[in-house]
């Protein structure tokens, strides 16, 4: 099996990524924090620069030790019948290349009985911005992907030397499995009915009102209720500042 890996990733060419801007948040198993509108610059990445056609990180061989830890997963944590999601590195803003390239892979090297699925988390997003509304799509993890597989010697090199792949997530150099709880938390996000508002806003801050009877109003952001997705808003109405109760979707950053 790792022969032919070796001479399929002799044949493969990579084609240059188009990145895209990312939020810079930590993988966990929780909400994102409200309020944040920071953006990061995605990393450059090496192995897709120029006219480069092989990864600029050796290919990964397995030891002894890690052929023994992926040959005996931790007590408890292995599925019955041997599936389990496990979650692989990336570099933000690469995720649906890196995903399109495992599952050339799976098909190429006839992986579909060890490799079943390969998600990228995402989740709606409804963000106001020059007074418009638009619903986005938003990696719920940037720079990490979901991969459903039974771990043995070649699934392991298969997923580990994708072009893309940084490394598998876990302690040392046993890849970690995702319990149930967390993986049926991560396609709750994703599969839920009311998009999430972005909110580009935060306390103290000036915003403009954009609907409802205190249009083109400037106020003060007051208090944010992330349950409710309500924003209180201190305006200035006959000389005195009174506060408005507002939906976020009604405010915009002044």
């Amino acid at each position: 099996m790792v022969e032919e890996v070796k001479q399929y990733e002799a044949e493969a060419i990579d084609e240059p990524l188009e990145s895209e801007e990312t939020p810079a948040v930590a993988l966990a198993l929780k909400e994102s924090s409200a309020g944040d509108d920071v953006d990061a610059e995605v990393s450059p990445v090496p192995m897709f620069a120029g006219d480069e056609t092989e990864a600029s990180e050796p290919s990964a061989e397995l030891t002894t030790e890690e052929e023994a830890d992926i040959a005996a997963p931790a007590e408890g944590e292995a599925s019955e019948d041997g599936r389990n999601w496990y979650v692989i590195h990336c570099y933000s803003g690469y995720e649906n290349k890196v995903r399109h390239n495992l599952e050339q892979r799976i098909d190429t090297m006839g992986m579909k009985g060890k490799i079943f699925d390969v998600v990228v988390p995402t989740e709606e997003e409804i963000e106001v911005r020059e007074g418009k509304r638009r619903t986005v799509e938003r990696r719920v993890f940037p720079g990490y992907i979901l991969v459903q597989m039974m771990m043995d010697e070649d699934s392991w090199y298969v997923v580990r030397n994708t072009p893309g792949v940084t490394g598998f997530v876990g302690m040392g150099n046993t890849p970690t499995p995702l319990r149930p709880e967390e993986v049926a938390q991560i396609m709750k996000r994703m599969e839920a009915e009311s998009p999430k508002v972005k909110v580009t806003f935060k306390s103290g801050q000036k915003v403009r009102i954009i609907d409802g009877p205190f249009n083109d109003f400037i106020g003060t952001v007051g208090d944010l209720d992330m349950t409710r997705s309500k924003v209180r808003v201190m305006v200035s109405f006959f000389g005195r500042e009174t506060p408005v109760e507002l939906d976020f979707l009604q405010v915009e950053k002044a």
